[in-house]
């Protein structure tokens, strides 16, 4: 019999993330109803931490434009940017985001607010033209933070380090920037204390983040990285800074800690633990699924919840005693992480790899985002020296339904797997 507590429980986390998704977008809604101010934003080192402490609501674009595709409507937006003059070949999210600005800000899940200020940093290539788009379209500030990116073979340096120390103090210069553009564009003076409150929000969102990363090592797994995943990626963005994020994560961790003991996996009969590279396809997004989970194949970790979270899946703390100075500290590692994860893979796997009990790995390039996609070929080629997982290689894309084969991708999908199961087998006979 199953419990009450199991009932609360058990998917509670895909229930709340769905419902705050609809929340927010009604609350965007309503700003743009009232004609409020509102800030532009990437995944990619969102500044959140600063926006918040302005109550500046943030629009994230990316999110926007997936949900056009998860909605199956993202064709009609990339028709309407391409008859524009925009290339098929451009980024999908920005096509969609340009045509739903076109139509006054009209999106499945609600209206999108007009930006007042567009913030970025120069982890995605895209992003710098992007902003460019909306500062033509609407004459707003753009602030561009300059995110110095990882220079040695072995990583990251660290505090404590001479150049780590420089970057820091050269980040923390263009935030305390960002935060007069702020007052400006709002009116508002600077909080300081504020700021701190936001930071410790923050800070229970990464280190909850990064404890359902590590609980989903748990045999069977507790959750899909490519479905439930992008639920709790898209709070873990979203909501960055608030309290209501916070208690989100500290629930979802509750929950994988009750799935994990008692071992309820987010499959009936868990054959295969998979990791997924590249973005996903949204445009067929459920049956892109379950191409693999009818094999029993379930997505354990994904380079996508690394970059994609802006790092955020490293756990790093704030330190409010020094809130400015900690908030430059940890962009800078944030961004830096999630630029590596998308620019060296090989880093990435290998860990994966090694504490996730891996049986294959699924790299799914994409013709809207060559950053990501470009030299995955080279990054499986070197897995396949280094490390005994069997890969497959598929490509489709994150918006445009044009270029998705289902059936090509299903008869590889299903070679892949037989080939799982045939190895599987040749080890159990030696």
């Amino acid at each position: 019999m199953v419990s009450d507590k199991h009932e609360e429980l058990v998917g509670r986390g895909n229930r709340e993330g769905a419902q705050l998704f609809r929340d927010w977008f009604g609350e965007l809604s309503h700003t743009a109803e009232t004609g409020g101010q509102a800030a532009y934003v990437f995944v990619m080192g969102s500044l959140n931490e600063i926006l918040k402490t302005f109550d500046l609501p943030v629009v994230f674009p990316e999110i926007n434009s997936l949900q056009t595709a998860v909605r199956r409507v993202a064709h009609e937006y990339l028709a309407e940017a391409e008859d524009y003059g925009y290339s098929p070949d451009i980024c999908g999210y920005v096509k969609a985001d340009f045509a739903m600005l076109q139509r006054g800000g009209d999106h499945p899940m609600g209206q999108v607010p007009k930006p007042s200020i567009a913030v970025l940093t120069n982890a995605c290539n895209t992003y710098i033209k992007w902003a460019e788009i909306w500062e033509r379209m609407f004459e707003i500030p753009v602030v561009t933070i300059d995110i110095p990116g990882t220079r040695e073979a072995d990583g990251q340096t660290w505090s404590g380090h001479v150049d780590f120390d420089n970057d820091r103090r050269y980040v923390e210069a263009q935030l305390r920037e960002l935060i007069t553009t702020c007052e400006e564009v709002t009116g508002k003076k600077f909080d300081i204390d504020k700021l701190r409150e936001v930071l410790h929000h923050a800070n229970g969102i990464s280190v909850g983040w990064k404890k359902v990363l590590e609980l989903n090592k748990t045999r069977p797994s507790l959750f899909n990285a490519l479905t439930d995943g992008t639920i709790f990626l898209g709070v873990a963005n979203g909501f960055r800074g608030t309290a209501t994020g916070s208690a989100y994560f500290e629930r979802l961790v509750e929950e994988m800690e009750y799935k994990a003991e008692h071992g309820i996996g987010t499959l009936t009969e868990e054959l295969y633990r998979l990791i997924f590279v590249g973005v996903p396809c949204y445009p067929i997004f459920r049956r892109f699924n379950e191409m693999f989970t009818e094999w029993g194949g379930t997505f354990i970790h994904s380079t996508y919840l690394w970059f994609a979270s802006g790092g955020t899946n490293r756990g790093f703390e704030y330190d409010t005693a020094r809130p400015i100075e900690s908030l430059a500290e940890g962009v800078l590692i944030s961004v830096r992480d999630a630029m590596d994860s998308m620019f060296h893979q090989d880093r990435v796997l290998a860990d994966m790899i090694e504490g996730y009990h891996v049986d294959g790995i699924i790299y799914h390039p994409i013709k809207s985002c060559r950053t990501v996609s470009t030299g995955l070929a080279d990054a499986r080629r070197y897995l396949s020296k280094h490390h005994d997982v069997p890969s497959l290689f598929i490509e489709s894309d994150m918006m445009d339904r044009r270029v998705v084969s289902e059936a090509q991708m299903k008869n590889r999908i299903d070679a892949f797997f037989e080939g799982l199961a045939s190895r599987r087998q040749q080890a159990t006979i030696g």
